[in-house]
């Protein structure tokens, strides 16, 4: 037979028994297919809608069209470490911090697989991984204050708020368009649901669910500068909240009074962050700001970057934009804005200076190429504050 078969089935069972373990296994049960066990597995998993989608496009992209058809029995060590290599040198887009997590999942299913008593031993365990690079933001994915007013005034005006609400309090788009009248607070904004990327079939019950890394109820606060607030109330003046109920996670029905509701009837109960998604490269395109492909030079994304690096470059402590930005640690934040701390970069040169030549920098403490800073003001938004002030009057 050949790898897939009994052969392979029967040298995981021996080397099972000479490691001293007694293989209380039905070999029938470990000829199932992999594509069938790892459906079988994802729905038995009670894990967050955003960490099921990863998942399943995961398992539908990678795992099944390489390895799928290969029965529980047959696969090896080799196959999973191979299959690791491959998809993150595949071009597909895949880091290796992505690879990292998603192996770990792998890893979980096959561990059911041995407690399930379909194999003796869990062959994507211990897997070695690729070394995952620290993914620090481009300091050229960061738009400008003047890009992100020009986004702002190109976009579809319902969608205008949103532009704000992420570049101002470092919402992800989901969040965003979840915003709400409970959301808007004296002086800050409480961030509690996300908007499902399933919200917009008929059929979706949990049109709103709870923020990435949380559970039902918990939230989030950030403050709030006078231009947001602003144009909270300039989107108000246009359009009423529309009022969505729905099912939480724990069965209680809830109403959220929304901002972004679509406006036709008909439509779905809610846009998704893949219509935002497609709403912002139009306006992105509409304002010039594109690569030499003609392609949108920002994302979404783009405006939680120039949240993090516009408070950070004027001493936010980065432990607290690690909280308003929802991140699940601090090490996330350092890991990609920690580079974006001008100030840290002046203590260095200030300190080395006094130690090797005491005495100062010299003119403002500059670099050799002339910046003060890791970045040039226009890139980390260091005018932000003020002109958002100076908007505000």
């Amino acid at each position: 037979m050949g790898p897939d078969g009994a052969d392979a089935f029967a040298v995981n069972v021996e080397n099972h028994k000479k490691a001293g373990a007694v293989a209380e296994v039905d070999p029938a049960r470990g000829f199932l297919a992999l594509q069938v066990w790892a459906q079988e597995w994802l729905d038995g998993r009670a894990i967050g809608e955003s960490t099921r989608r990863n998942y399943e496009g995961f398992v539908r992209n990678h795992l099944v069209p390489r390895l799928g058809r290969r029965t529980l029995a047959g696969l090896t060590r080799r196959d999973f470490e191979k299959f690791a290599k491959d998809i993150h040198g595949s071009g597909m887009g895949l880091a290796a911090s992505t690879v990292k997590v998603r192996m770990m999942m792998v890893a979980a299913m096959l561990e059911a697989a041995v407690v399930d008593k379909r194999i003796p031993d869990n062959p994507a365990r211990g897997v070695r991984m690729p070394r995952a690079a620290a993914p620090a933001v481009d300091g050229d994915e960061i738009p400008t204050p003047g890009e992100v007013d020009l986004i702002a005034a190109h976009i579809a005006p319902q969608y205008r708020l949103t532009i704000y609400l992420q570049s101002g309090t470092g919402q992800r788009p989901s969040e965003a368009l979840a915003f709400s009248v409970e959301s808007r607070r004296p002086g800050f904004v409480r961030i509690r649901w996300q908007v499902s990327a399933q919200a917009h079939r008929a059929d979706c019950r949990a049109v709103f669910v709870p923020l990435k890394y949380r559970s039902e109820g918990e939230y989030r606060d950030v403050p709030t500068a006078p231009f947001v607030d602003q144009e909270i109330d300039s989107h108000l003046s246009r359009w009423e909240p529309v009022p969505v109920v729905f099912t939480g996670r724990r069965g209680k029905r809830r109403r959220l009074d929304v901002f972004f509701a679509p406006r036709p009837r008909g439509k779905g109960a809610m846009p998704t962050a893949c219509t935002y998604g497609y709403h912002f490269k139009k306006a992105c395109r509409s304002a010039g700001l594109v690569d030499a492909d003609g392609e949108a030079k920002y994302t979404p994304g783009s405006l939680r970057h120039f949240f993090a690096s516009t408070a950070l470059a004027h001493g936010v402590p980065i432990h607290e934009v690690s909280r308003w930005m929802g991140h699940r640690s601090v090490k996330t934040t350092i890991d990609i804005y920690g580079h974006l701390v001008p100030r840290a970069w002046h203590r260095c040169r200030a300190t080395l200076q006094d130690a090797m030549r005491p005495g100062p920098l010299g003119a403002a403490g500059q670099s050799p190429d002339g910046t003060a800073g890791c970045l040039p003001a226009s890139r980390t938004g260091a005018d932000t504050l003020d002109a958002a002030l100076s908007r505000s009057g």
